[in-house]
């Protein structure tokens, strides 16, 4: 087993890694909305949000060879179901033709206050 350790993805804001990487499988950590350059918080709309979480997702999948095409499992954890919708608008556009296994769960808070946190589970390329 590997750790993953990457500069395109926020650092970890706790006692954990980014992601592992096991024989052919690539899992992220609960990836939310920090810009990984700035170090700052994408909370001013929620589709952004979903856009930047998404963005830290691929970098640690592309850190443990992987991508957004050989995903097999995604799960969303959003603080508010009537956000549903958006989180469907933005997968569209990151997700063309192929969309991975995905859970959507409504949690009643996540890291930083932030709206929306996403984990992956890949396999390499």
């Amino acid at each position: 087993m590997k750790r993953i350790k990457t500069k395109n993805a926020p650092k970890a804001i706790g006692a954990y890694s980014q992601g592992s990487i096991f024989e052919n499988l690539v899992f992220t950590s609960g990836q939310i909305a920090i810009n990984p350059i700035s170090g700052n918080l994408v909370t001013d709309n929620f589709s952004k949000e979903v856009e930047q979480v998404l963005e830290n997702v691929k970098s640690v999948l592309q850190a443990g060879g992987s991508n957004l095409d050989n995903i097999i499992k995604l799960t969303v954890f959003i603080t508010d179901m009537s956000n549903f919708k958006f989180v469907n608008e933005v997968f569209e556009t990151f997700f063309i033709n192929d969309y991975p296994a995905r859970s959507v769960v409504e949690v009643s808070g996540l890291p930083l206050n932030v709206n929306i946190e996403i984990e992956a589970i890949g396999s390499k390329i």
